[in-house]
């Protein structure tokens, strides 16, 4: 290489350099802080492009201009009806102003530290204000779908609310916003994520809802048991009514049959005063055949009717 290249590149290098230190590119996502000496100097650059600083002893600071996330952490804390619930919540904010962001925190790390502690103490508050159906529920007019056989069972009933989880979380966005705007950044919403009972209460909820299960199950059986001694109630009432009116027909079959038999015995008897005797003598003879069994017996004296019977019969 000759002596022109070796000053060609000597010049370029030096050149290539102070360029990239001069000149500079803004993105449409990100807004500029240039400070001098640690101290920012000039207006804040938000539009996008090729800039120019002094250069080596200006720096940049790139803010983010977009939304950010804020993802809070799951923490423990009692609400004014004293249960201790697990609330997880999470937020949307922006950076508004940029150089009293810059002054105040510097960078993102330091914000979202700073949002922790404010949107964290804010959220403990708020849920200590509230009972806890005031914080899981969002709509006061809604009504929850009953199973029909339930309807007249006091359970599945919603107790009614004030203000709601939605109402609760704009109370935790103004009182925040107020705090962060000191920062430099705007809060532009903060939801709860997710609520979980405590483990020290949770077992107890369950234990109270297996117990409104139970009473729920004993109604039942007992309205079970009640129709079934009623069917069984009706059914004997029925048996009873089938078996009278069974029984008034049996005698009212014998009646006319025994009407119908003394009618015949009667046209038998009143036939000549041969067939009067022979009704009687029968008759006798079964009455004697019911009394007098084989292992009887008898003393009878010469007079008596059942001696003269069978003295007849001999003769």
């Amino acid at each position: 290489m000759n002596k022109l290249g070796y000053l060609a590149i000597a010049i370029f290098f030096p050149l290539l350099i102070v360029g990239n230190e001069i000149l500079f590119r803004v993105d449409e996502t990100e807004q500029v802080i240039i400070t001098q000496f640690g101290k920012p100097v000039g207006d804040i650059i938000t539009e996008s492009g090729l800039k120019i600083k002094v250069p080596f002893i200006q720096k940049l600071n790139r803010i983010e201009k977009r939304i950010l996330l804020w993802d809070g952490a799951a923490n423990d804390m009692p609400t004014k009806d004293k249960l201790y619930i697990t609330v997880d919540t999470f937020g949307r904010w922006r950076i508004k102003d940029p150089l009293q962001y810059f002054l105040r925190l510097r960078d993102e790390r330091s914000a979202q530290s700073r949002l922790e502690d404010i949107l964290g103490s804010e959220t403990r508050n708020a849920v200590a204000k509230h009972e806890l159906i005031e914080i899981i529920r969002t709509t006061k007019d809604r009504q929850p779908a009953v199973d029909p056989l339930l309807r007249e069972v006091d359970i599945g009933k919603l107790l009614p609310i004030q203000r709601g989880r939605r109402q609760v979380e704009e109370d935790i966005l103004t009182a925040a916003s107020g705090k962060l705007a000191e920062f430099g950044i705007e809060l532009l919403d903060i939801r709860f994520k997710r609520i979980n009972y405590n483990e020290s209460v949770r077992q107890k909820i369950y234990a109270r809802m297996i117990s409104e299960r139970q009473q729920i199950a004993e109604r039942f059986r007992s309205e079970g048991a009640g129709e079934a001694a009623k069917i069984i109630g009706n059914k004997e009432k029925e048996l009873l009514q089938i078996e009278s009116e069974a029984y008034r027909k049996i005698q009212a079959i014998q009646g006319v049959a025994d009407a119908k038999a003394t009618e015949i015995y009667a046209a038998a008897y009143n036939q000549s005063p041969e067939s009067r005797h022979l009704y009687g003598f029968v008759k006798t003879l079964e009455m004697y055949k019911r009394v007098i069994d084989p292992n009887t017996t008898m003393v009878l004296t010469t007079d008596s009717d059942i001696y003269g019977l069978l003295n007849g019969i001999n003769r």
